[in-house]
């Protein structure tokens, strides 16, 4: 991932980046390479790179089970830091990272790259006007099947704490809610390649009394969706429905005469001029700019604690059988 991000930081006027931490230096010295980092100082641990270049940021790329320490470290050193996803290894060491950013009075925010698509934000645009009314449900299906072979194919939870906190993020960028419960399965099929955790439903209770249904699977060849789902949202005037690449459609009753009501389309609303889009690049802009100007960015931690709050209710609530109120 540290190349999609050096990529996109390449787009960010007067940002330098100063240095590269891996702990096989051969790989960040082959990194620095790649992007033509002459200047930039290389190491094998993030302690001696911190006191070496004194850097104002950290973007944080490392496997979730090392992330409480990098940025508790960097936050400590007077960095502001960017992180992949998910934001914590648990929801105790979240909590303990945001406390430890508001002490240092440094920014920690989550790459959500999902919220930086075009369609997201004109879905959450013709959500919040109304035109489909009040969301009765949310529906979202994730059928991929990677083989990445590396650190995922030995985690616990790998689709729900490596893929589906993007699918929980970004219900409630369109949607405005937040889920308050959660029942969830989660299994591996006979076929699959990884150790633990490669598929799960998850039925989340919304706050207006709506329910948002995830069915995902890593292990499921054949017939996939797009990365982002494939989407249906349903309101008490209408419905929507999002292929996760460009098909967004949307649709109200007519004057009911006979068993179905004919049905018109809704316009969905154009990309805007000041929506956050871009993916990574939007994410990182996005976090600069909330730097340079004092303010916040959509992904800062205290805020992004609500999605990754539901990757760690659905997980608990596959492992005890029951239903997990979520409390942040």
């Amino acid at each position: 991932m540290s190349r999609a991000w050096l990529q996109a930081a390449a787009g960010i006027e007067g940002l330098d980046i100063v240095g590269l931490a891996d702990l096989d230096q051969e790989r960040a010295k082959g990194r620095a390479a790649e992007f033509e980092l002459s200047h930039a100082v290389t190491a094998a641990d993030l302690s001696s790179l911190l006191v070496t270049t004194q850097p104002d940021v950290l973007f944080d790329v490392v496997v979730p089970s090392a992330r409480h320490k990098v940025v508790a470290e960097a936050l400590a050193a007077g960095c502001h830091v960017l992180s992949e996803k998910p934001m914590a290894n648990s929801m105790e060491e979240a909590h303990d990272l945001v406390k430890r950013a508001a002490t240092a009075g440094r920014i920690h925010a989550v790459v959500q790259n999902r919220r930086y698509l075009s369609a997201i934000r004109r879905i959450a645009r013709l959500v919040a006007s109304g035109a489909i009314g009040d969301i009765t449900s949310v529906h979202a299906d994730f059928f991929v099947a990677p083989h990445f072979g590396g650190f995922r194919e030995e985690m616990d939870h790998v689709l729900l704490l490596d893929m589906a906190i993007h699918t929980f993020d970004a219900m409630r960028c369109m949607t405005g809610l937040s889920p308050t419960k959660v029942h969830c399965r989660e299994w591996d099929p006979k076929s699959s390649w990884f150790r633990q955790g490669s598929s799960a439903l998850a039925c989340f209770d919304l706050p207006n009394g709506a329910l948002f249904t995830y069915r995902g699977s890593w292990a499921a060849e054949g017939i996939r969706t797009s990365w982002e789902g494939a989407w249906r949202i349903v309101g008490t005037k209408g419905s929507l429905a999002w292929d996760g690449h460009d098909d967004i459609r949307a649709e109200v009753p007519g004057e009911r005469t006979e068993l179905l009501a004919p049905l018109t389309s809704v316009a969905v609303p154009a990309s805007e001029p000041g929506d956050k889009v871009g993916g990574h690049q939007g994410v990182l802009t996005d976090f600069i700019a909330a730097i340079r100007s004092g303010s916040e960015p959509e992904t800062v931690g205290h805020e992004n604690i609500r999605s990754l709050a539901m990757v760690f209710g659905a997980i608990e609530s596959a492992g005890r059988g029951r239903t997990i109120e979520l409390v942040i």
